[in-house]
């Protein structure tokens, strides 16, 4: 049992492909999805929200949430081979992190800047490419990862990165 996460978004930069000591594949990548309010609601205007943003287009404001996706073995060769910055994609998995008061955490720490930031990971158990071909699109991939790890399985402490 796990907690199930879908996103829907695009790349944010191109995948990196790495192997663990024992040869299995691993690829991570940043997955932006964004949220937009109309900055006028029945033509009054409405005050910006908290952590939020006034869109490109000026006529919305807009919040992006950042996911860093992990995906294994097959699953992570077929992302490294098809996906690239601007693709859209769902992304289906579980979140990891640290659960503290019953709630899964994002990751948070302070950049160089002093500013704080933050982003949720998960581990992807479905990707499908949905963006078309321009977008890195193609019919999808679909990895299903089995109830009992495999033999040779390698704990996230035992990643190279």
């Amino acid at each position: 049992m796990y907690h199930k996460v879908v996103v829907i978004g695009n790349l944010g930069s191109d995948p990196e492909m790495r192997y663990t000591p024992s040869g299995t594949a691993v690829t991570n990548f940043n997955v932006a999805t964004s949220s937009r309010i109309s900055k006028t609601r029945n033509g009054e205007a409405v005050s910006c929200p908290d952590g939020w943003k006034e869109s490109f287009g000026g006529k919305h404001w807009e919040l992006t949430t950042w996911w860093r996706v992990t995906a294994w073995r097959g699953l992570a060769e077929t992302c490294n081979n098809y996906l690239h910055k601007g693709s859209q994609v769902y992304v289906e998995g579980e979140v990891n992190g640290t659960a503290v008061d019953g709630n899964q955490n994002p990751r948070v720490w302070t950049g160089n800047d002093g500013v704080p930031q933050a982003r949720f990971e998960m581990t992807a158990r479905t990707i499908k490419f949905i963006g078309g071909r321009a977008g890195g699109g193609g019919e999808g991939a679909t990895y299903a990862e089995p109830e009992e790890p495999p033999p040779g399985f390698v704990e996230e402490n035992d990643i190279p990165f």
